[in-house]
């Protein structure tokens, strides 16, 4: 009985192997399946490497020769918060948000155009290594990896052509644009340290629930300088170092409330004028817009977006929350209006995805955002051209160039 069993499981083992065999000559090894069958396929929006909207990746700050247009650069940086922490991981949070953009549903209504098909190159840098231990360190680390960044050349003619920075740069030259994604409020000084070197002073467009012009030196516990600089006082030290124009820089969106050592005289002292968020109820977004464009003028701009500037209903996820904010759908319209400006840099900060849903509301609308981000900076430019703009953008733009034309024959009599 034993012999028969062994000679069975012996007969069992032949047919298997065979089977295989005639498997595997079936298929040359010299032939790639998948290749042959699905090659090409591209990525589907729930799997592949996440870079913000599937755009290339490179480790740009290891890779000199690694040059763009426009950059996106994540900054996971959150010690120096008031609150609650966790925007240090708001740069991958944000890219998860925008896993349904790439270049192929790109296209947005309201611009008229996809910016990911202009002709202009656009990068995802990967983040910055920022030193989660030492808050002096992790500034400079900011610093340098943005001006290693600024420094180089624009990778196509589309800047060279479009850009329309070049004559506010102290060199003379056209810069990449940078969309950083923090990270907490705080990677705007080493950014502004970054920006002056190339621009000098800039003006500042600042959405945001808070002022973020707090004297850091009247804090309890604030014993050493490097303490001072925290996410509510950031613009306060920008200005003491002479980084922001005291004339041209304004808030948008403000509600916080003021506590003993804050007032509003200290605020314009540090060079901003305010648009709290109730102005929107006079104003409308037309008015927010006209406003932000008279403050700013032609200075070369930054534009800084803390995500709380958004209604908490919208956008749960961040530090700070305060009741009453703008709509995504407001604070959209604000900023395609002001895609005529001399934009310089822009960031998203604040995004705090532990306090998010699951339905991951606040990293959605934080990637979107960044898309207008990309709407501004390249202005409905590219290969359709001005005449295929939408409605609402052409009139938007058109209007501004009749009053720069009215405001430059005005300057011609004088």
């Amino acid at each position: 009985m034993r012999s028969v069993s062994v000679a069975l499981a012996a007969a069992a083992a032949i047919g298997v192997a065979a089977a295989h065999a005639a498997h595997h000559d079936a298929l040359p090894p010299s032939e790639e399946a998948w290749a042959s069958k699905y090659g090409g396929s591209p990525d589907l929006s729930f799997s592949g490497i996440t870079t913000f909207a599937r755009t290339p990746h490179a480790r740009c700050l290891d890779e000199p020769n690694s040059l763009a247009d426009i950059v996106i650069l994540g900054m996971p940086f959150d010690t120096s918060v008031s609150y609650r922490p966790g925007a240090r991981f708001g740069p991958n949070a944000i890219r998860q948000g925008s896993r349904r953009m790439a270049k192929n549903r790109g296209y947005s209504i309201p611009w008229n155009f996809n910016p990911f098909m202009t002709g202009a190159s656009i990068m995802d840098c990967g983040d910055v290594p920022i030193s989660p231990y030492d808050n002096t360190l992790a500034l400079d680390q900011i610093e340098t990896a943005y001006t290693t960044l600024l420094s180089r050349e624009v990778a196509t003619d589309f800047t060279k052509e479009h850009g329309g920075t070049k004559s506010l740069a102290l060199d003379g030259k056209e810069h990449p644009k940078i969309i950083s994604l923090g990270g907490d409020h705080t990677i705007v000084l080493p950014i502004l340290r970054s920006l002056a070197k190339v621009y000098g002073p800039v003006a500042v467009i600042h959405f945001d629930a808070h002022l973020d012009t707090w004297n850091g030196a009247m804090y309890t516990g604030a014993l050493t300088p490097q303490s001072q600089v925290t996410h509510g006082s950031f613009f306060w030290k920008a200005a003491t170092e002479g980084l922001i124009s005291n004339t041209s820089s304004i808030h948008a969106g403000i509600r916080t409330r003021l506590s003993e050592f804050e007032d509003l005289t200290h605020d314009s002292e540090v060079g901003f004028k305010l648009l709290t968020t109730e102005d929107i109820d006079e104003l409308k977004p037309s008015g927010i817009i006209k406003a932000i464009k008279e403050r700013v003028g032609d200075m070369p701009v930054y534009l800084s977006l803390d995500i709380d500037v958004v209604d908490p209903s919208m956008a749960p996820a961040t530090g700070t929350p305060e009741s009453g904010g703008w709509t995504t759908r407001e604070l959209k319209a604000i900023l395609r209006g002001l895609s005529t400006l001399h934009l310089v840099g822009l960031d998203i900060v604040e995004v705090s995805p532990p306090f998010d849903t699951n339905a991951e509301l606040t990293a959605m609308a934080a990637a979107d955002l960044v898309q207008e981000f990309l709407g501004m900076l390249l202005k409905g430019k590219g290969p359709k051209g001005k005449e295929q703009w939408a409605p609402a953008v052409k009139q938007m733009v058109l209007h501004d160039e009749r009053e720069e034309a009215a405001d430059k024959a005005a300057h011609d009599e004088l």
